[in-house]
Protein backbone atom coordinates (compact mmCIF):
# COMPACT_ATOMS: atom_id res chain seq x y z
CA UNK A 1 0.00 0.00 0.00
CA UNK A 2 1.42 3.50 -0.86
CA UNK A 3 2.05 6.25 1.42
CA UNK A 4 -1.14 8.14 -0.30
CA UNK A 5 -3.39 4.81 0.15
CA UNK A 6 -2.19 3.95 3.40
CA UNK A 7 -3.19 7.93 4.42
CA UNK A 8 -6.63 7.59 2.55
CA UNK A 9 -7.64 4.62 4.23
CA UNK A 10 -7.22 5.61 7.32
CA UNK A 11 -8.19 9.24 7.07
CA UNK A 12 -11.65 7.77 6.60
CA UNK A 13 -11.26 5.55 9.63
CA UNK A 14 -10.34 8.37 11.78
CA UNK A 15 -12.43 11.19 10.54
CA UNK A 16 -14.74 10.87 13.15
CA UNK A 17 -15.79 12.74 15.89
CA UNK A 18 -15.49 9.96 18.23
CA UNK A 19 -11.86 8.54 19.15
CA UNK A 20 -11.83 5.05 17.53
CA UNK A 21 -9.92 3.08 19.84
CA UNK A 22 -10.82 5.29 22.78
CA UNK A 23 -8.96 7.64 25.03
CA UNK A 24 -7.57 5.41 27.59
CA UNK A 25 -4.13 4.30 27.17
CA UNK A 26 -3.47 0.79 26.31
CA UNK A 27 -3.87 -1.57 29.62
CA UNK A 28 -0.91 -3.71 28.58
CA UNK A 29 1.47 -0.73 28.55
CA UNK A 30 -0.33 0.89 31.02
CA UNK A 31 1.58 -2.10 33.33
CA UNK A 32 4.81 -2.73 31.68
CA UNK A 33 5.43 1.83 31.76
CA UNK A 34 5.24 1.14 35.47
CA UNK A 35 7.23 -1.74 35.68
CA UNK A 36 9.87 -0.60 33.08
CA UNK A 37 10.18 2.91 32.48
CA UNK A 38 10.98 6.45 34.02
CA UNK A 39 9.77 10.15 33.95
CA UNK A 40 12.13 12.14 31.83
CA UNK A 41 12.33 8.69 29.78
CA UNK A 42 12.36 9.76 25.61
CA UNK A 43 9.88 7.19 23.73
CA UNK A 44 8.77 6.76 20.85
CA UNK A 45 5.12 5.87 19.94
CA UNK A 46 4.74 4.02 16.13
CA UNK A 47 1.24 4.86 14.86
CA UNK A 48 0.50 6.71 17.52
CA UNK A 49 -3.14 7.41 15.93
CA UNK A 50 -5.58 9.49 17.90
CA UNK A 51 -3.05 9.65 20.89
CA UNK A 52 -4.67 7.95 23.44
CA UNK A 53 -0.73 6.06 24.31
CA UNK A 54 1.19 9.14 23.39
CA UNK A 55 -0.48 11.70 25.58
CA UNK A 56 -1.11 9.25 28.58
CA UNK A 57 2.57 8.64 28.42
CA UNK A 58 3.70 12.67 28.71
CA UNK A 59 1.02 12.86 31.36
CA UNK A 60 3.42 10.37 32.95
CA UNK A 61 6.37 12.80 32.82
CA UNK A 62 8.12 11.24 29.52
CA UNK A 63 9.50 12.78 26.85
CA UNK A 64 7.11 11.85 23.58
CA UNK A 65 7.68 10.89 19.99
CA UNK A 66 5.05 9.95 17.59
CA UNK A 67 3.96 9.43 14.26
CA UNK A 68 0.82 8.58 12.25
CA UNK A 69 0.26 8.46 8.26
CA UNK A 70 -2.86 9.67 9.19
CA UNK A 71 -3.11 13.95 9.37
CA UNK A 72 -6.68 13.15 10.59
CA UNK A 73 -5.44 11.26 13.52
CA UNK A 74 -2.51 14.04 14.21
CA UNK A 75 -4.73 16.58 14.13
CA UNK A 76 -6.97 14.89 17.25
CA UNK A 77 -4.06 13.79 18.94
CA UNK A 78 -2.32 17.25 19.14
CA UNK A 79 -5.86 18.48 19.98
CA UNK A 80 -5.77 15.85 22.82
CA UNK A 81 -2.07 16.63 23.75
CA UNK A 82 -3.30 20.39 23.95
CA UNK A 83 -6.43 19.58 26.15
CA UNK A 84 -3.67 17.62 28.40
CA UNK A 85 -1.69 20.20 28.68
CA UNK A 86 1.17 17.89 27.18
CA UNK A 87 3.81 18.16 24.54
CA UNK A 88 4.11 15.00 22.15
CA UNK A 89 6.45 16.01 18.68
CA UNK A 90 4.79 14.34 16.16
CA UNK A 91 5.15 13.85 12.32
CA UNK A 92 2.82 12.75 9.76
CA UNK A 93 5.03 9.45 8.17
CA UNK A 94 4.87 6.12 7.71
CA UNK A 95 7.27 3.92 9.52
CA UNK A 96 9.53 3.79 6.16
CA UNK A 97 9.24 6.85 6.46
CA UNK A 98 10.13 8.06 9.65
CA UNK A 99 13.85 9.40 10.46
CA UNK A 100 14.65 6.25 12.30
CA UNK A 101 17.98 7.85 14.25
CA UNK A 102 20.93 5.94 16.12
CA UNK A 103 20.25 5.27 19.81
CA UNK A 104 18.04 7.93 20.11
CA UNK A 105 15.07 6.62 22.28
CA UNK A 106 14.84 4.91 26.24
CA UNK A 107 11.62 3.01 24.72
CA UNK A 108 9.82 2.46 21.46
CA UNK A 109 6.61 1.67 21.87
CA UNK A 110 4.56 -0.03 19.37
CA UNK A 111 0.57 -1.19 20.54
CA UNK A 112 -1.48 -2.73 17.54
CA UNK A 113 0.67 -1.87 14.55
CA UNK A 114 -0.77 -4.48 12.47
CA UNK A 115 -0.99 -2.94 9.70
CA UNK A 116 2.62 -4.54 9.16
CA UNK A 117 2.90 -7.31 6.55
CA UNK A 118 5.58 -9.68 7.20
CA UNK A 119 8.07 -7.62 5.48
CA UNK A 120 7.51 -4.40 6.85
CA UNK A 121 7.55 -5.88 10.01
CA UNK A 122 10.65 -7.20 9.67
CA UNK A 123 12.13 -3.81 9.14
CA UNK A 124 10.20 -2.51 11.54
CA UNK A 125 12.08 -4.80 14.32
CA UNK A 126 15.55 -3.44 12.88
CA UNK A 127 14.48 0.25 12.34
CA UNK A 128 13.45 -0.09 16.44
CA UNK A 129 16.30 -1.81 17.26
CA UNK A 130 18.31 0.63 15.38
CA UNK A 131 16.93 3.62 17.43
CA UNK A 132 16.93 2.39 20.66
CA UNK A 133 19.56 3.33 22.84
CA UNK A 134 21.79 0.44 24.41
CA UNK A 135 19.60 -0.94 26.99
CA UNK A 136 16.21 0.62 25.50
CA UNK A 137 12.79 -1.06 25.83
CA UNK A 138 10.57 -2.37 22.97
CA UNK A 139 7.38 -2.52 24.23
CA UNK A 140 4.81 -4.22 21.72
CA UNK A 141 0.98 -5.35 22.02
CA UNK A 142 -0.69 -7.30 19.07
CA UNK A 143 -3.22 -9.87 18.45
CA UNK A 144 -2.72 -13.30 18.07
CA UNK A 145 -4.23 -15.75 15.16
CA UNK A 146 -7.42 -16.90 17.90
CA UNK A 147 -8.01 -13.30 17.53
CA UNK A 148 -9.60 -14.05 13.99
CA UNK A 149 -12.20 -15.98 15.91
CA UNK A 150 -13.43 -13.73 18.48
CA UNK A 151 -13.36 -11.00 15.60
CA UNK A 152 -13.05 -8.16 17.94
CA UNK A 153 -10.97 -5.75 16.42
CA UNK A 154 -7.56 -6.41 14.11
CA UNK A 155 -6.28 -7.40 10.67
CA UNK A 156 -8.49 -10.21 9.44
CA UNK A 157 -4.92 -11.74 7.87
CA UNK A 158 -3.52 -14.15 9.37
CA UNK A 159 -0.13 -13.19 8.23
CA UNK A 160 -0.51 -9.79 10.06
CA UNK A 161 -0.58 -11.36 13.40
CA UNK A 162 1.89 -12.23 16.12
CA UNK A 163 3.10 -15.53 17.25
CA UNK A 164 5.21 -16.05 20.09
CA UNK A 165 7.87 -18.16 17.82
CA UNK A 166 7.58 -15.36 15.20
CA UNK A 167 8.34 -12.39 18.03
CA UNK A 168 11.45 -15.06 19.23
CA UNK A 169 12.59 -14.91 15.62
CA UNK A 170 12.31 -10.99 14.73
CA UNK A 171 14.24 -10.39 18.25
CA UNK A 172 17.60 -11.03 16.93
CA UNK A 173 19.88 -8.25 19.49
CA UNK A 174 17.16 -8.13 21.80
CA UNK A 175 16.87 -9.90 25.23
CA UNK A 176 13.23 -10.76 25.79
CA UNK A 177 12.18 -9.60 29.70
CA UNK A 178 8.21 -10.09 28.63
CA UNK A 179 6.53 -12.29 26.27
CA UNK A 180 3.39 -13.64 27.09
CA UNK A 181 0.05 -15.07 24.84
CA UNK A 182 -3.27 -14.79 27.16
CA UNK A 183 -6.83 -13.57 26.38
CA UNK A 184 -8.84 -10.86 28.05
CA UNK A 185 -12.05 -9.09 27.38
CA UNK A 186 -10.46 -5.23 26.18
CA UNK A 187 -11.84 -1.83 26.30
CA UNK A 188 -10.42 0.28 23.82
CA UNK A 189 -12.81 1.99 21.81
CA UNK A 190 -15.47 1.14 19.70
CA UNK A 191 -12.12 -0.75 17.42
CA UNK A 192 -11.73 -3.05 19.69
CA UNK A 193 -14.09 -4.16 22.48
CA UNK A 194 -14.59 -7.87 23.84
CA UNK A 195 -12.89 -11.01 24.23
CA UNK A 196 -9.78 -10.65 22.40
CA UNK A 197 -6.80 -12.67 21.78
CA UNK A 198 -3.29 -11.10 22.84
CA UNK A 199 0.54 -11.36 22.87
CA UNK A 200 2.56 -8.86 24.83
CA UNK A 201 6.24 -8.08 24.52
CA UNK A 202 9.06 -6.50 26.34
CA UNK A 203 12.21 -6.83 24.82
CA UNK A 204 16.02 -4.85 25.97
CA UNK A 205 18.27 -3.75 23.32
CA UNK A 206 21.32 -5.53 24.19
CA UNK A 207 24.08 -5.01 21.26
Amino acid sequence: MSFADATQFWNERFDKEEFIFGKEPNEYLVQKTAQYLKPNNSVLCIADGEGRNGVWLAKQGLHVTGFDVSDIALAKAKQFANDNQVSIQYSLCDTDGFDWQMNAYDAVIGIFIQFADPEMRARIFKQVHQTLKPGGLFILQGYTPKQLEYKTGGPSLIEHLYTEEMIRELSQGFEILDLECYEKELSEGPRHTGMSALLGLVSKKIN
